[in-house]
């Protein structure tokens, strides 16, 4: 898909949003110029790759002449919040004050948010300035979008292909260079899923760790990011990852630093577990996605590390899927529909099942569930200290190939996502801490492959330490999407 040639301003639009923000503090960079520059290539990239599906050019550009006016007037560049000026989207599930959120739904009310979710106001509190609101699946239930509402996002690394979801305009948006960082949510992977579709680092929280407004499906989901870097990462964690006082399942502030815990080396000799093998019966790994689980093992083995054969213990299929879907069909409930005619099949078909089970049979999945977490997560801390996964089963599938079945049955759409999702949504579940890691890249069809490593309830440090031992042995940084103005 040809783009028009972009300019090469000082900005590097594939850059750090952590060396980012050290510029624009010390006025090396102004945010109004990181706006325009950003802006510029969301003007060029975005028409053939519908990352974004709420832009207001003014308000960001009135939000970083203000960035801009307070930097000029700071005594020290320590006197700014840790990103002031730095553009990020917020994915268009969180409301910010001000603009519209569509849900991803034709359905859902156009309505101007009166104010901003939790973790959009921590995002303006670190100073970040909010460059629109990126695309994501209806209610966030597919791990695509391709959509009545927002049509359809495309992979920067082949445009024929889907970028994952839900957070798939977040994908899009850093994968291509035209955010530095993006908001995004993961419920079921929907974080670690665009992450290595476009070869990016995405990490779910731990449950809780991050708060928003509510529980939303029974603690399943998680506010985050995708970045370009294990550093990028961990500093927005820092940011994201505070005791919030309105919320009563929020822990205390962690005692450090994520960012300064990542420096340190891991402890040596750790314990890494394997799973290789879809934990739903059926579904078939991609030898790309193994390639991609062997590559981590050898490194982390170099590194001193001891592979262990444990097995997690697993539940039966019909358990985890069980688990998951009882909770996963209430995932549009609270969303203000306009016009419930237009939710997509899939969401109506979703709505039905919750509706159909009573809330004492609903109570018993959530606990049967919260028993299965205890299982796993024992499990888990008795026999390994990490574990490696691949992020998805397949590559990033061709856009329309969900639609196989549909017309029969609506729900064929999640089940025909099942490759993309067996091996995230299992932590969803847990509640476990998890990244996707872009080790690998296929040369067959020149398509990223993400690794998946998943760490004990609350060891984001250990996770993020590990993550960077393999970001510097296998490095990616220089890695660029065909379909992003860059070659």
């Amino acid at each position: 898909m040809p783009h028009p040639p972009l300019p090469h301003p000082p900005i590097d639009p594939f850059g750090s949003a952590v060396e980012l923000a050290a510029a624009i503090r010390h006025k090396e960079v102004s945010p109004v110029e990181a706006a325009d520059h950003y802006l510029a290539r969301m003007d060029a990239l975005d028409p053939g790759l519908n990352a974004f599906c709420h832009r207001d050019d003014d308000a960001v550009r009135r939000a970083a002449a203000a960035a801009a006016d307070a930097v000029a007037r700071a005594g020290s560049a320590d006197d700014l919040p840790p990103f002031f000026g730095v553009p990020l989207p917020v994915k268009d599930l969180r409301d910010v004050f001000g603009w519209p959120t569509t849900h991803g739904s034709a359905g859902a009310s156009r309505e101007r948010a009166a104010a901003s979710d939790p973790v959009v106001r921590r995002f303006v509190a670190a100073g970040f300035v909010l460059l629109g609101k990126t695309t994501t699946s209806e209610f966030g239930t597919l791990p695509f979008t391709e959509s009545e509402a927002l049509g359809i996002s495309r992979n920067p690394w082949d445009p024929d292909r889907t970028p994952g979801g839900s957070s798939s305009g977040a994908g899009v948006a850093v994968a291509a260079g035209m955010a530095p960082v993006a908001h995004a949510e993961d419920g079921g992977g929907s974080i670690r899923i665009p992450a290595s579709c476009t070869g990016l680092v995405g990490l779910k929280p731990t449950r809780g760790r991050v708060t928003d407004a509510t529980v939303a499906v029974e603690g399943l989901g998680s506010s985050g990011v995708v970045t370009r870097s294990v550093a990028d990462t961990a500093a927005v964690l820092d940011v994201l990852a505070r005791h919030d006082p309105g919320a009563w399942w929020s822990p205390p502030s962690p005692a450090g630093s994520f960012a300064d815990a990542m420096w340190a080396d891991p402890p040596a000799g750790l314990r890494i577990g394997v799973l290789l093998d879809s934990p739903v019966e059926g579904v078939a790994v991609d030898p790309a996605c193994a390639a991609a689980v062997a590559l981590a093992l050898r490194t982390l083995e170099a590194a001193g590390h001891h592979i262990v054969d444990t097995r997690l213990p697993l539940p039966r299929t019909d358990e985890l899927v069980a688990a998951f879907t009882t909770m996963w069909n209430i995932g549009g409930a609270g969303v203000p529909l306009a016009d419930p005619e237009r939710i997509e099949p899939h969401n109506r078909a979703l709505r039905d099942a919750a509706r159909s089970v009573d809330s004492w049979a609903y109570a018993e999945g959530v606990l049967a569930a919260q028993r299965l977490s205890r299982r796993v997560v024992e499990g888990f801390t008795a026999g390994f200290d990490l574990l490696v996964t691949p992020t998805m089963a397949c590559l990033p599938p061709r856009i329309g190939a969900w639609r196989a079945g549909t017309d029969e049955d609506p729900l064929m759409a999640l089940r025909n996502s099942y490759p993309m999702g067996v091996f995230t949504s299992l932590f969803n579940v847990t509640g476990q801490p998890a990244v996707s890691l872009p080790l690998h890249h296929d040369g067959a069809t020149g398509l990223p492959v993400g690794v998946q490593l998943v760490a004990a309830p609350w060891r984001e440090d250990l996770l993020l330490q590990v993550a960077r031992t393999l970001e510097l042995a296998v490095p990616w940084s220089d890695r660029r999407p065909p379909a992003s103005g860059s070659r």
